[in-house]
């Protein structure tokens, strides 16, 4: 039977140095669950230390965590990479490592904290996460995709760190699973923006980096459960999961 789920897939922690510290993994959960959300994708920017985090302290709860992160690609295009496991987010982590040049200077881009599920500080990532990496648009979505996951493009309709603001277009040889749109324009609004991009599923999530901002944006599924699987089905358009409204 399937059932209407309220999915956020673009959340920040306090790994992310442009979200406040308060975005530790049980505040986020806490204010998930209020919000009534079925799933939400951890996504910081081009880390994901603290996404196992979210996971264990959503231990027991009606709510499903995805892990994933924010990457940059060398042109700065933004790009929501989500998994169905750690071991996946993990593998790809390093990758991503190995490709991100810079060291982060707390005082000019701000903290960037792992936090475990019982609010205790396990150290501090010194990699500059607000840059970007080496790794074109292209061959980013191809890697995402050979780990398993799933490649959304962020914020389509914002000017800056997305790939019609920094390319002028999404090239029809992007492999997205989805394209992201933000709040303020949401799924309608996009639709009637973007007509040219209707072969793609649309997406609107919160892009929070502050706790009041979880769940002001959400896309409804018809899914059978809170799952990796059944989200991939939805944006399919499979087995009739798919996407509302």
């Amino acid at each position: 039977m399937l059932k209407a789920m309220r999915c956020d897939l673009h959340i920040h922690t306090c790994l992310s140095p442009c979200a406040e510290l308060d975005m530790y993994p049980r505040a986020i959960v806490r204010k998930a669950l209020e919000k009534k959300l079925d799933i939400i994708g951890v996504c910081d920017h081009n880390a994901s230390e603290n996404a196992v985090y979210v996971q264990r302290a959503a231990a027991g709860a009606a709510l499903t965590v995805l892990p994933g992160m924010e990457v940059a690609s060398r042109e700065e295009v933004h790009t929501l990479a989500l998994f169905d496991n750690i071991l996946q987010l993990e593998r790809f982590q390093k990758l991503v490592y190995e490709h991100l040049p810079g060291e982060n200077d707390e005082e000019i881009f701000g903290c960037q904290a792992i936090v475990n599920e019982n609010d205790e500080v396990e150290g501090f990532n010194n990699r500059l996460l607000i840059g970007a990496t080496d790794l074109p648009l292209q061959e980013l979505i191809v890697r995402i995709h050979a780990e398993g996951g799933i490649a959304v493009a962020s914020h389509v309709d914002r000017e800056s760190f997305s790939v019609i603001g920094q390319l002028g277009f999404v090239d029809p040889s992007f492999a997205f699973d989805a394209l992201e749109f933000t709040p303020r324009l949401g799924l309608a609004g996009a639709r009637a923006k973007f007509p040219e991009l209707a072969g793609y599923p649309f997406l609107t999530s919160s892009d929070a980096h502050f706790l009041g901002d979880i769940g002001r944006a959400w896309t409804e599924m018809r899914i059978a459960e809170a799952s990796f699987r059944e989200l991939c089905l939805a944006l399919q358009n499979r087995e009739g999961r798919r996407i509302s409204g």
